[in-house]
């Protein structure tokens, strides 16, 4: 019984922070849940990976349909971004079934601490308005990105949500708010397919671990995403950067801090 309750526990806290992390910076929720239920519930790296995904499906589609109802998601110009990230994730999520997945790991840690320290740093702050770049060298931006963003989600089912979101805002010129809604979008699908790739590979996961990160994740993913829409940029990226700062130091220290 203690046993049964510290497992829940543990999903909690997964769920929350992931669910914070994806509804106000659109983080991916597998870099906060894989390491804890790796830690603490005895879950296989790879299978922990795809638990994380999966939790990541509904509540960063929850989170996209919240920022759409504000006007904070352009899916037609994020259309290629998508496709090659889909395409990488699956690619990633194969190779991760043959390769050690620690290094790639640290080092999605280590961007989404210095992501963070910008965000408090320097917030709202705009890169080049799109229209000012041509079509092409949009494109070509947003596939380069693409095949980095969906190769780390799919390697280690982590800082994929962190890339986006670098891409979007320095690459891309979206401010925070758009930025987040267009990535949770393209996290939910990336998420969906990582999660099928990795359970097809590694067969049927805990089914409690799954479920109970699965629902905290989406609760609190909505009311992160619901508070953000009302906050203004500067406050979003504070509450992003800030986000993003706690959720790598912890991983941090809980991987190597041993």
């Amino acid at each position: 019984m203690e046993n049964l309750l510290f497992k829940i526990l543990i999903c909690f806290l997964a769920g929350m922070g992931a669910g914070l992390g994806t509804g106000f910076a659109g983080m991916s929720a597998a870099g906060i849940i894989s390491p804890l239920l790796l830690t603490f519930c005895s879950v296989s790296p790879y299978e922990a990976i795809g638990i994380g995904l999966a939790s990541d499906v509904l509540a960063s589609a929850a989170s996209a349909w919240t920022y759409k109802k504000h006007g904070n998601l352009d899916v037609k110009n994020a259309m290629p971004l998508l496709l090659t990230v889909l395409i990488m994730t699956i690619v990633g999520s194969y190779i991760a079934s043959f390769l050690p997945e620690q290094s790639m790991g640290f080092m999605s840690q280590i961007g989404l601490l210095v992501l963070g320290i910008k965000f408090i740093l320097k917030p709202g702050r705009k890169t080049a308005e799109p229209k000012e770049e041509s079509g092409k060298s949009k494109l070509a931006k947003a596939i380069i990105g693409g095949l980095f963003v969906g190769f780390i989600c799919g390697f280690v089912g982590a800082g994929g949500g962190m890339m986006l979101l670098f891409v979007l805002t320095s690459f891309l010129g979206y401010e925070i708010h758009m930025a987040v809604g267009t990535s949770v979008f393209i996290m939910s699908f990336t998420a969906l397919i990582g999660g099928i790739s990795h359970f097809t590979i590694s067969g049927k996961p805990d089914m409690l671990c799954l479920a109970l990160c699965v629902l905290f994740t989406l609760i609190w993913a909505r009311i992160a995403s619901v508070i953000a829409n009302k906050a203004s940029e500067k406050v979003l990226c504070r509450v992003a950067g800030a986000v993003m700062l706690a959720t790598s130091s912890v991983v941090l220290y809980m991987n190597y801090a041993k």
